[in-house]
């Protein structure tokens, strides 16, 4: 019979890590006691992760609001809903943990509306449609996600705004938020959005993807007043449009 021998290791517990405060800017839109509406420029990380640890959207609100530390998960506080790195746009931030109770539950049941402008290359037939398909990760290619059959449930509402000779603006409408959903959706009925570099192509000199979350809207989650907020299209997306309108 061998001898045996029993080691223990004593392995450390696991931290979340939690994020910290940095001096970032960005706009407020709409500002009270109970949420916040950002202004979200594009290339702003939303909340601490891989290569983003000090430099998001999170540390920034950490700065100018401390009292969000105690709203929510630690490591994403305050955030109820997201928007890509390259997305711009309008985003609600609950202040308080009633708030943040609240508007977890109403991006849930669909009770907040959530409108985007996009800019896609194609000739948009029909119109007017929805896009339900679900979403998954691509398994192939981890950073991407891609419509599957063994996704998560998603919807997609579109119309066509404008039609120009190679492409098409919309304006989007989201019933689910899974990761890249316009993005997906949209490259899977052959119309990706102009300037994306994972789902699209480069386009009309766009710097990034041309995907703005233009109008946002929704009842207040404490005083129940109608809520609605509107943003411009950015700068670069507007000399992008400009020469999509030429092409």
């Amino acid at each position: 019979m061998r001898d045996t021998c029993q080691i223990t290791v004593d392995a450390p517990d696991a931290v979340s890590e939690v994020a910290g405060p940095a001096d970032i800017p960005f706009n407020v839109a709409v500002e009270d006691e109970h949420l916040l509406v950002i202004d979200k420029p594009a290339g702003l990380t939303v909340h601490p992760g891989a290569g983003h640890k000090d430099d998001t959207l999170v540390n920034g609100l950490l700065h100018r609001y401390p009292e969000i530390a105690d709203v929510g998960e630690p490591d994403r506080p305050g955030i109820v809903h997201r928007l890509d790195r390259d997305t711009s746009g309008l985003m609600v931030v609950a202040r308080t943990p009633e708030s943040y109770v609240r508007l977890t539950e109403m991006i849930r049941d669909h009770e907040v509306t959530r409108i985007y402008t996009a800019l896609v290359l194609g000739h948009v037939e029909p119109t007017i449609g929805i896009i339900d398909a679900p979403i998954g990760r691509d398994n192939r290619l981890p950073m991407r996600m891609m419509a599957s059959r063994d996704g998560r449930e998603a919807r997609t509402k579109y119309e066509v705004v404008e039609q120009f000779a190679s492409s098409a603006l919309l304006l989007v409408e989201l019933e689910t938020g899974r990761t890249h959903q316009i993005r997906v959706h949209l490259e899977s009925i052959d119309f990706p959005v102009a300037g994306d570099p994972v789902y699209g192509k480069a386009a009309f000199d766009l710097p990034r993807q041309f995907l703005h979350a233009s109008r946002l809207q929704f009842h207040h989650p404490i005083t129940n007043d109608e809520v609605t907020v509107e943003s411009e299209l950015p700068d670069n997306l507007v000399a992008g449009l400009a020469k999509a309108r030429a092409a």
